[in-house]
């Protein structure tokens, strides 16, 4: 039997009032900030982490994949170049230089004018009247209330959206699966002129001692069992894809605690594997790991408009776009082991496939002042697996930051803005 404890009725201070409020910082958070402040409203951003970036920062992400057309996606890109170090410097590159992002992060939010609160979480949704009217935060400074005019919800799981009621389903529909959760990291000490980078699942590399995958599935402590590799931007160090725990809630406290210790409880495990098999790493050693554990999938919401597995494959060019030219693959980890679930698309995929996010996919239904940006937005499971990355949350973020800005300025609810208005500043 459950029991509760009764808190006392207190008064909740009002931190701040603000025109915009993006809760959290990853980034569709980090981009909806800048682009709604460009449009000259106040923004403020609130992150749990210290640092912002997400996953592209603090969950070490070896690089950005798939492809969108976005201005500030490629502004990040080109920003991202300048600082680069060693002979990667000034070189544009999808791949991430995890610490040097951190700070241009910063400094981005900076120059747009971002008012910024770190180690904040966003625990409670404040609705009146069937509208989103601000949040409540806890932190070091105590419980406190922001309120605002417009809030975007960019925490990956919808945190906000829950909280203020909006409908949703986890994982995959029919049985709630959702994708297995990773701890980024890197080695060192990798001879780059001997050494292999499977950069997919379908990515097979045959040496002496018999071919990656099935060793990795063979050898490795279950549910690792795959081989991801990347290159990154220092000499010497690849980032590793390959820590795998299966069955865990993203929304959950203590799902999450066992995500992140399975994970780590595979670690040492793939650096010798890695050290034994795979050519050029035979003196690799472990030097960083991810602060963030990387939750993939979790609640998907009810929005004016679901998207759907054929809406991308028919290409489908939506008349309220906000986000076009986005491409990917069915990206669906093995929803209950190793490697790519049977359900997942990579190798054949069509790579010239593009396809477009109507505006409605923002819009989560019944609830007014808010907007969703990133892999919480109104989509089926198989539709998730291909825009849950980073370039497109990039972009969800820059057009739910203008549309939210739009929205203050005119003094109406972001379901009254035009997706005209939006395309005009973002194309």
């Amino acid at each position: 039997m459950q029991k509760y404890y009764y808190e006392p009725a207190r008064q909740i201070p009002v931190a701040a009032e603000t025109d915009v409020l993006v809760v959290g910082g990853g980034p569709a958070g980090f981009s909806a900030a800048i682009n709604a402040a460009r449009q000259g409203v106040r923004v403020i951003l609130i992150e749990t982490a210290g640092a912002v970036g997400g996953i592209a920062t603090i969950g070490m992400m070896s690089h950005f994949t798939g492809s969108v057309k976005s201005r500030f996606y490629e502004e990040l890109l080109s920003r991202m170049a300048e600082r680069n170090e060693g002979d990667q410097k000034g070189v544009r590159t999808v791949t991430i230089d995890t610490e040097q992002l951190k700070t241009l992060c910063l400094d981005m939010l900076v120059e747009a004018g971002v008012e910024l609160r770190l180690y904040t979480m966003a625990c409670a949704a404040i609705v009146e009247d069937g509208r989103v009217k601000g949040v409540i935060t806890e932190s070091k400074s105590g419980r406190q209330a922001i309120m605002a005019k417009e809030v975007v919800d960019a925490t990956g799981d919808g945190d906000i959206a829950a909280d203020a009621g909006v409908e949703y389903h986890k994982g995959r529909e029919g049985d709630g699966l959702m994708q297995p959760v990773t701890i980024m990291f890197k080695v060192a000490g990798v001879d780059y002129s001997r050494a292999v980078f499977p950069g997919s699942f379908e990515t097979t590399v045959d040496t002496p001692k018999g071919e990656l995958q099935a060793l990795a599935r063979e050898k490795l402590p279950f549910p690792a069992g795959h081989v991801l590799l990347y290159r990154s931007t220092l000499p010497g160090v690849v980032t590793c894809n390959m820590t795998n725990s299966i069955d865990i809630d993203g929304t959950d406290a203590q799902s999450l605690t066992k995500g992140e210790q399975v994970c780590r409880s595979q670690l040492n495990a793939i650096v010798a594997f890695l050290r034994e098999y795979v050519p050029g790493y035979e003196n690799c050693f472990l030097i960083s790991s991810a602060s963030l554990l990387g939750v993939r999938e979790t609640r998907h919401f009810k929005g004016l408009y679901t998207l759907t597995k054929e809406d991308i494959l028919n290409c489908t060019l939506f008349e309220d776009w906000v986000v076009r030219e986005a491409r990917f693959n069915f990206d669906v980890h093995n929803l209950t082991g190793a490697s790519l679930d049977k359900t997942g698309v990579q190798k054949y995929y069509p790579k010239d496939n593009y396809y477009s996010i109507p505006y409605r996919c923002l819009l989560p239904a019944g609830v007014d002042g808010l907007l969703l940006a990133g892999r919480n937005i109104s989509g089926t499971h198989m539709a998730h697996s291909n825009y849950r990355v980073m370039p497109m949350c990039v972009a969800m973020g820059e057009a739910a930051g203008v549309a939210a800005a739009l929205a203050a300025l005119r003094g109406v609810d972001p379901k009254e803005v035009p997706a005209a208005a939006i395309q005009a500043v973002i194309e």
